[in-house]
C-alpha cells in the first residue's frame, strides 16, 4: 500500500511555492469575477426594464423553478465570450443552459436571457442550444425551455441558418427528442417572434403567460407588409392562442403561476427510466419461501390429476374428457402465475382445491363400487 503513494519534493514553505499559490488564487478570483460579470446579462438597466414589464429575468426564473436547496449546474457560461463586441457583446450567448433538479428529477434547462438583445439568437446562441439538446438526447434527459426571445439577431442572420450545427438543427433536435420519447416542456414568458416561435410549438406541453406574444411576424412587420394595424394580443397573444388557435395548453397570469404549473407538470411525469445497471442489492429474497413452495405444490397436484384421469379405467370416456379438460385448465392457470408475482390468486387456489377434492371423492366412490 505504501508503494502506491507518490512522494513529493515540494517545499510548501518555500517563497516560490507561496508565490505560485498567490498567483493561482489571483487567477481563480479573476475567473470568478468574470463569471459573475457574465451572469449580470445585459446589465442593471436591462434587468430593471424586464422587471417593469412584470417579468422575471432568466436566472430568477431558474432559481424559482428548481428544487429548493438544490444547485443549478450551468453549462457554457463562457459561450460567446468577448465575441460580437461591435454589437455590444452577448453575455453567455444570450441564453442560459444547465442541469437542475425539478421535483426530484434531473432536467436540462434552456432559458433565453431577454436582458441580452431581447433574447435574440446569435450564431453562438444556436450552437449553445444545440449542445444542450445533444446532451439531453445522449442521456435521455427531459428538457424545459423558458422562451423569451426576439428571434434571430437580424444583422447576423446570414451566419445563423446555413450549417448543420446552426439554427435549423434546433428544430430537428426537437423532432428527434419527441421520437425518442424525451419529454419537452416550453413556457413562453415574453416575446416569441420569428424563428424563435418554432421551438415551443414542437414541444409536448406549451405554457404561455399574459402579455407574451407568439407570432412569426409582429404587428409592425404586418403593417409594413400589408398595411393592416393589428394589436399584438389579437395577432399572437396568450388569449388568442388559448381560445382560438389552440396552440398553447396552459394560459397563466404571470411568471410565478407559470413556474408553478411547470413544476406540477414535471411532478406528474413519473420516475425516470432505470439505469442499465445498479449497485443496489436485489430484493428477490424478501419473498417468503412459503409462497414458492405453495406455487410448485399446486402445479404438481394439477399435473398428477391430469395423469390419473387419463389412466382411470372406472370412468366413462365422456367423463374422462371433461375431467382432463378441467384439470388441464387448472394446470394452465397455475403455471400462468409464474409470469406475474409468485403468489397464487384466490381463484387459482380454489380451482386447485376443488380439483383435488373431486379427485378424492371419485376415488372413494370407485373403491365402494369395486367392493360391492
Amino acid at each position: 500500500m505504501a508503494a502506491s503513494i507518490l512522494k513529493t519534493s515540494i517545499n510548501t514553505k518555500s517563497p516560490e511555492f507561496e508565490k505560485n499559490t498567490r498567483r493561482m488564487i489571483d487567477l481563480l478570483t479573476q475567473i470568478k469575477n468574470e463569471e459573475e460579470e457574465i451572469r449580470q446579462g445585459g446589465g442593471a438597466k436591462a434587468v430593471e426594464s424586464q422587471h417593469k414589464k412584470g417579468r422575471l429575468t432568466a436566472r430568477e426564473r431558474i432559481a424559482k423553478l428548481i428544487d429548493p436547496g438544490s444547485q443549478f449546474f450551468e453549462l457554457g457560461v463562457y459561450a460567446a465570450y468577448e465575441m460580437y463586441e461591435e454589437w455590444g457583446g452577448a453575455s453567455a450567448a444570450g441564453t442560459i443552459t444547465g442541469l437542475a433538479r425539478v421535483c426530484g428529477r434531473t432536467f436540462m434547462l434552456i432559458a433565453n436571457d431577454a436582458t441580452v438583445k431581447a433574447g435574440a439568437f446569435f450564431p453562438m446562441t444556436a450552437k449553445k442550444v444545440i449542445r444542450a439538446q445533444n446532451i439531453a438526447i445522449d442521456n435521455h434527459i427531459p428538457t424545459i425551455y423558458l422562451v423569451d426571445s426576439a428571434g434571430i439577431f437580424l444583422p447576423l442572420q446570414e451566419d445563423v441558418f446555413p450549417d448543420t450545427d446552426d439554427f435549423g438543427r434546433v428544430f430537428r433536435n426537437n423532432a428527434v427528442m419527441s421520437a425518442m420519447g424525451i419529454p419537452q416542456l416550453a413556457a413562453i414568458m415574453g416575446m416569441c417572434v420569428a424563428g424563435g416561435a418554432y421551438l415551443p410549438v414542437m414541444c409536448d406541453h406549451i405554457l404561455m403567460t399574459e402579455g407574451s406574444g407568439l407570432f412569426l411576424a409582429g404587428p409592425a412587420l404586418v403593417q409594413a407588409a400589408i398595411g393592416q394595424k393589428t394589436p399584438a394580443e389579437d395577432l399572437g397573444g396568450a388569449k388568442m392562442h388559448a381560445q382560438i388557435s389552440g396552440t398553447v395548453d396552459f394560459r397563466e397570469p404571470d411568471d410565478d403561476a407559470c413556474i408553478a404549473r411547470i413544476r406540477a407538470l414535471a411532478d406528474k411525469m413519473g420516475a425516470a427510466n432505470p439505469a442499465p445497471f445498479s449497485h443496489v442489492a436485489s430484493n428477490s429474497r424478501s419473498i417468503p419461501r412459503r409462497r414458492f413452495t405453495e406455487f410448485f405444490q399446486a402445479i404438481r397436484r394439477s399435473n398428477t390429476i391430469c395423469v390419473r384421469l387419463s389412466r382411470a379405467s372406472w370412468m366413462p370416456a365422456s367423463s374422462k374428457n371433461i375431467g382432463r379438460s378441467t384439470a388441464r385448465r387448472c394446470c394452465v392457470a397455475m403455471r400462468a402465475s409464474a409470469a406475474g408475482p409468485w403468489v397464487l390468486s384466490p381463484i387459482r387456489k380454489s380451482m386447485c382445491k376443488s380439483m383435488c377434492r373431486r379427485w378424492r371423492v371419485a376415488r372413494i366412490r370407485s373403491a365402494r363400487n369395486l367392493a360391492a
